[in-house]
């Protein structure tokens, strides 16, 4: 039989009816707007701007990114709204629309910034479920904080959700959200999509809340992660730590009633990203002739590297750093033929950890240049800076090896992009094992970022490859990420949660 939901529909409308009459004061005007479709991120998809800017309208503009591009479109042409913080604390937005999109802001202050953002979401379960590559911290205000943020988030949801809409939760920081609103709204069709890795049980089984991480996403009715063995490992710990059933990626979830109240899945549906813009960017006169300059203003070396990367201790870029040293020192390469532009985007400046890697890689950088710069050349050309997507494009048209060289990402879209930019088949991709992109582009040169004598040789592997290999793995890897591009992904994951499941109690 088909799962179903057991809460009463008058239970569902005294809720709503509830939560509608305090609306005003927390979201101001366009309480009473009902959608068909919600999506849930911590961040709306537009960012504040300066009239004199281009793209900004009434003081906002669309955010660049993956997600934003994958469910813009489809947001657009449906009843549909997006629920998420607008990026200022202590400040009250009301509901207004962009782009035609409609967008509800939730209100966050300094405090929740501090304790449920770069507390909770960024200083406890990032460097946990990143395979504790730094150590989590674990502070009771922290948590307590973090379940007040989610019920924000689930209130506005409830508010804004028609009966039986769709509503797709994204990533780690909301992952109460789910069972948050099963629980007022068993009408909805709930999905939730984490975009970083999940952790095995063994490595899960730290967090002292961890039973009530797993309830929360077990509300939704089909868990996306980036990878199967994220699924696999999402699984096993809601075996091991709430004891549940699981069967063919399945739990018969049940309410506190004992009864079951409905179905969950688990699955990998593995993000990609906007293909059409960079393939476009990437064949546009201004943008190869800026790919151009970049090497001219660099002295014309026989090999670029480029490494481009959030500042993230996740990302390897000591690693990577040591690795590159190393070969200078070995005479492997020279300043005078080689070069390694290192973009490292500003990340969370407001946490020790970040700060510290800043300096740490900052002064590596300096001793690697004071040690082998030239008066015409340089080692490493270091950026600590974000640069718009036409400058980054041309970044990837310039590099002759892309190193991506995460000890654990859940995707890494950098390295899809590099490959989508190579329109002529040329360059050489580097990539980590731990990365989730490994999965897909398995015609990359593979590597273990933590063996830095595997990386050096990688790398020269990749400096020294044959125009007739790199070409033979760039085809292969273009035509993955040309056949499964973002738009696929959103509408995989929402073709998948729509599906009607059948209970088999054999």
């Amino acid at each position: 039989m088909e799962a179903t939901d057991r809460a009463s529909h008058g239970a569902h409308e005294t809720t709503k009816a509830a939560l509608t009459a305090t609306d005003g004061a927390a979201e101001g005007t366009g309480a009473g707007d009902q959608f068909d479709f919600i999506v849930v991120s911590n961040r709306l998809p537009v960012d504040r701007c300066s009239a004199d800017e281009t793209g900004c309208e009434d003081g906002w503009r669309r955010s660049p990114g993956g997600l934003v591009t994958a469910l813009a479109p489809m947001m657009t042409k449906t009843d549909g709204a997006w629920v998420g913080w607008h990026g200022a604390p202590d400040e009250t937005v009301k509901p207004f629309s962009h782009g035609g999109i409609d967008l509800v802001p939730v209100q966050l202050s300094t405090e929740d910034i501090e304790l449920f953002y770069e507390g909770f979401s960024n200083a406890t379960l990032w460097p946990l479920y990143h395979d504790v590559i730094a150590p989590p911290e674990f502070h009771r205000a922290w948590w307590d904080s973090y379940r007040k943020v989610n019920r924000r988030f689930a209130d506005a949801t409830i508010r804004h959700a028609a009966e039986g809409a769709t509503v797709w939760v994204q990533d780690y920081q909301l992952q109460l959200v789910p069972k948050m609103l099963r629980e007022a709204r068993p009408d909805l069709k709930i999905g939730f999509f984490n975009h970083i890795p999940f952790p095995p049980p063994e490595i899960f089984a730290q967090l002292p809340w961890r039973r009530a991480i797993i309830d929360g996403l077990l509300g939704a009715d089909l868990v996306g992660f980036q990878r199967s063995s994220d699924a696999g490992n999402f699984m096993r710990s809601a075996r091991r730590f709430l004891g549940a059933s699981v069967k063919q990626q399945q739990v018969h979830v049940r309410g506190a009633d004992g009864e079951p109240t409905h179905i969950a899945r688990a699955q990998a549906f593995p993000i990609s990203i906007d293909v059409k813009q960079i393939s476009e960017l990437a064949k546009k006169p201004e943008v190869i002739e800026r790919a151009q300059q970049i090497r001219r203003d660099l002295g014309n070396p026989k090999t670029i590297l480029l490494g481009v990367d959030r500042l993230d201790y996740t990302k390897g870029i000591r690693h990577r750093l040591k690795a590159y040293e190393e070969l200078l020192q070995d005479g492997k390469v020279t300043v005078e033929d080689a070069t390694l532009i290192q973009v490292a985007s500003p990340s969370r400046e407001r946490v020790e950890q970040y700060r510290l890697l800043r300096e740490e890689v900052e002064g590596t950088v300096g001793h690697i240049n004071g040690t082998f710069d030239t008066m015409e050349s340089t080692a490493v050309r270091y950026l600590h800076h974000s640069y718009p997507i036409e400058e980054m494009v041309a970044l990837y048209l310039a590099a002759d090896v892309m190193l991506v060289t995460a000890l654990r990402d859940g995707m890494n879209l950098v390295a899809k992009e590099y490959v989508t930019a190579r329109t002529n088949n040329d360059g050489a991709l580097v990539l980590s094992e731990f990365a989730g992109a490994a999965d897909q582009l398995k015609q990359a040169l593979l590597m273990n970022p933590h063996d830095i004598d595997g990386l050096k040789d990688t790398i020269m592997r990749a400096v020294n490859i044959q125009p007739a290999e790199a070409s033979r793995r760039m085809r292969a890897m273009r035509k993955q990420i040309l056949d499964h591009d973002v738009d696929l992904w959103s509408s995989d994951f929402l073709a998948a949660l729509a599906e009607k499941v059948i209970r088999d109690d054999s």
